[in-house]
Order: C-alpha cells, then sequence, then structure tokens
C-alpha cells in the first residue's frame, strides 16, 4: 500500500508499505529519519515518542497504514533550522543526555508537556515522563532540563 502524511512539515509518500508496518519503521528506513529510537517494540519505553496530528504517541505501536494524511512530528522537527528547541538545548545544557538511546523520546514528551503546562511542578513532570524509561537511571538530570526548558520558555512568553 501508499501512505502519504506529512513529516516535519514535509510531504512524503512510501509505496509498498506491508500491513503491520509501523510508523516507526517507516519514518526511520523508508524516510530516512533515525531520531526516534526502535528499543521495545511494545510501547513500554518511550523511545520511539513522535507527536502525531499534535498528540504524543509511541510510534511502534501506531500501523503505518493510519498515518494516511496525516501530521507526524519527529524530535527532528522540533528545532528550527540550526537552532535546537528550548527543550533540545536545555537537555544538553544539563547533562541529560547520557547513552542518548531514550533522549529523544523523552524531549518529545518533556516538550509536549511544557506546551500543555508552562510551569510544571516535579510531580507534573515525573507523571508526564513516566511512560519514557531511561536504562542509564539518568532521571534527576532530565527532570532537571525540564525545569530549565520550561523556565526559558516561560521567560520568553
Amino acid at each position: 500500500m501508499r501512505v502519504s502524511f506529512t513529516v516535519n512539515g514535509r510531504r512524503e509518500t512510501a509505496d509498498d508499505v506491508w500491513e503491520g508496518e509501523s510508523l516507526l519503521y517507516v519514518l526511520r528506513e523508508r524516510v530516512g529519519l533515525p531520531g526516534s529510537k526502535n528499543a521495545c517494540e511494545q510501547g513500554e519505553c518511550g523511545s520511539c515518542t513522535v507527536y502525531l496530528d499534535g498528540l504524543p504517541v509511541c510510534a511502534c505501536l501506531v500501523a503505518a497504514g493510519q498515518v494516511e494524511g496525516r501530521e507526524v512530528r519527529t524530535v527532528e522537527g522540533l528545532a528550527e533550522g540550526d537552532r535546537l528547541d528550548p527543550v533540545q538545548e536545555a537537555f544538553v545544557e544539563c547533562g541529560a543526555v547520557q547513552c542518548g538511546f531514550c533522549t529523544p523520546g523523552l524531549v518529545v514528551q518533556a516538550h509536549d508537556l511544557i506546551g500543555r503546562i508552562p510551569r510544571p511542578s516535579d510531580a507534573e513532570i515525573r507523571e508526564a515522563l513516566a511512560g519514557n524509561l531511561c536504562r542509564c537511571t539518568g532521571y534527576e538530570k532530565i527532570i532537571d532540563a525540564v525545569r530549565l526548558a520550561a523556565a526559558r520558555k516561560a521567560e520568553t512568553r
């Protein structure tokens, strides 16, 4: 089957997509966007989190055919040109990137949180990131990064 959708503002078409193919596979292998990571393929780790029509989803759980005509935004699409999104900058500055495997999903999830709740409490941060696993156990730096990003975004509003 052919699937056409918009990813990071650009129209894409994938041909010969098989019925069980995931959005994650299409993004990584057909569209060339490797930011979303393939870890558990069961929606348990959050490493593949992307926006689908503005809502965060695990791309490994979305069948590629479901994105026909829809909008996808990946971690690559958060930056504007060469300028990183404040969430991405905060992750780098706080050292919240360890092995980096979980980072794209955490960044997208944190980006969504700050978009919904400009000044989240620590409890709200932990709740929002509960579906994203970091096997390096670096959660304190990740939470520091979300706090920093929220503060910086609040300053610019």
